[in-house]
């Protein structure tokens, strides 16, 4: 294999193999990575400097989960002292405060509850939008739709229905870790498989509910499995509907390890360096020119990585995240505010531009306050 040729392909948004990934990330330079994924970035954005930000919540409807995911250190069994469903008057106080910080977006999951099945959710959707229908709810993911489908005897597609008529605008691209099957059986044996994500992922597109699509690398898994996992992503991708936007957005993120299982009795450490995180979110880009948008993970590596990367094929920096609860459990420390966050971006040469989930530009909001909590 020659790394011009390839390359040169990339530029042509021709699809390359796994193979060809492989053999880039272990051949080509940061600095090639880098030059042709911003091309690549330029060609789909038109030479655009806009790079768009979001401002939501990461809400949790539970916390109870029999995944028993080994990454994970937010999820507690049930019938836990610590165990909770978020109630009512929790959403709607929590809601009133992300209005006034300007969001108007709800990122919703949580757990694969034994007990919660698709009236639950439909039931808690309808609640929220009644009293907030502007709130768009970027609502559960493919494990959680795989567990709800278990437990009602259903089919993804009906209980995918359900949920949209409930008031779910799109579906994020949580649980894909990395979709091989023995990488899942080691780390998340408890949820769906690679397949059946994939499966979810497919019957949203046909349904023409948007959804995003995801990787959390750097625990288990060999190079090859980091690219066995784009390419399937750009397979389905390619298999939607034309009327569907199908994944909107590709983001990955490194693997947190501060107190979980797999670091403590795997000894299992996050050791992706923030070349190697620039290098395969370059290589995203590249691997994946049918995926309009590419998310920097400024939140698990930090400012200034996440801002070389907007110059290595990423045009979005993601949520301020008034609030998450999961990543961080495992160790994140990363935060930014609606004026910091557009420093960053402005510090790197781009222009900020707060959008939408359906990543539509938004007017920044009148009289918005400062998000000053530490969560």
């Amino acid at each position: 294999m020659n790394i011009s040729d390839i390359l040169k392909r990339a530029l042509n948004l021709e699809f390359l193999s796994i193979e060809e990934g492989v053999f880039l990330f272990e051949n080509a330079s940061t600095t090639e990575l880098m030059f042709v994924a911003n091309e690549i970035r330029n060609i789909k954005k038109n030479n655009s400097k806009k790079v768009t930000w979001i401002i939501d919540r990461n809400l949790n409807t539970t916390n109870v989960c029999i995944a028993n995911c080994k990454f994970c250190n937010f999820y507690r069994i049930p019938g836990h002292a610590e165990a909770y469903i978020t109630d009512m008057s929790t959403y709607k106080a929590k809601i009133e405060e992300t209005i006034k910080y300007g969001g108007e977006q709800l990122l919703l999951q949580g757990g694969h509850h034994p007990d919660l099945g698709l009236e639950y959710y439909t039931k808690t959707f309808r609640e929220i939008k009644k009293m907030f229908p502007q709130i768009k709810l970027h609502a559960l993911g493919p494990p959680e739709i795989a567990h709800i489908t278990k437990l009602e005897k259903s089919t993804h597609t009906e209980v995918l229905k359900a949920l949209m008529e409930a008031g779910m605008d799109s579906l994020p691209g949580a649980g894909a870790e990395i979709l091989n099957d023995r990488v899942r059986r080691l780390i998340s044996k408890g949820k769906c498989t690679g397949r059946e994500w994939l499966e979810v992922m497919k019957a949203a597109h046909q349904l023409g509910l948007t959804t995003s699509a995801t990787m959390m690398f750097g625990h288990v898994e060999t190079i090859q499995e980091r690219f066995e996992h784009l390419v399937w992503l750009r397979e389905v991708q390619a298999q939607k509907p034309e009327s569907s936007k199908g994944f909107i957005a590709f983001i990955l993120w490194p693997f947190q390890d501060d107190g979980t299982l797999l670091n403590r009795l795997k000894g299992i450490k996050n050791n992706v360096s923030s070349d190697e995180y620039i290098r395969m979110l370059a290589l995203s880009r590249i691997m994946l020119p049918n995926i309009e948008n590419i998310g920097a993970s400024w939140l698990t590596v930090g400012k200034a990585t996440a801002q070389i990367c907007l110059h290595a094929g990423a045009n979005d920096f993601g949520s301020i995240m008034i609030e998450e609860n999961v990543v961080s459990a495992a160790g994140a420390p990363h935060r930014f505010t609606y004026k910091t966050i557009q420093d960053a971006i402005k510090e790197a040469g781009f222009e900020p531009q707060l959008r939408n989930q359906q990543y539509e530009d938004r007017k920044l909001p009148e009289g918005i306050e400062e998000q000053v909590i530490n969560y």
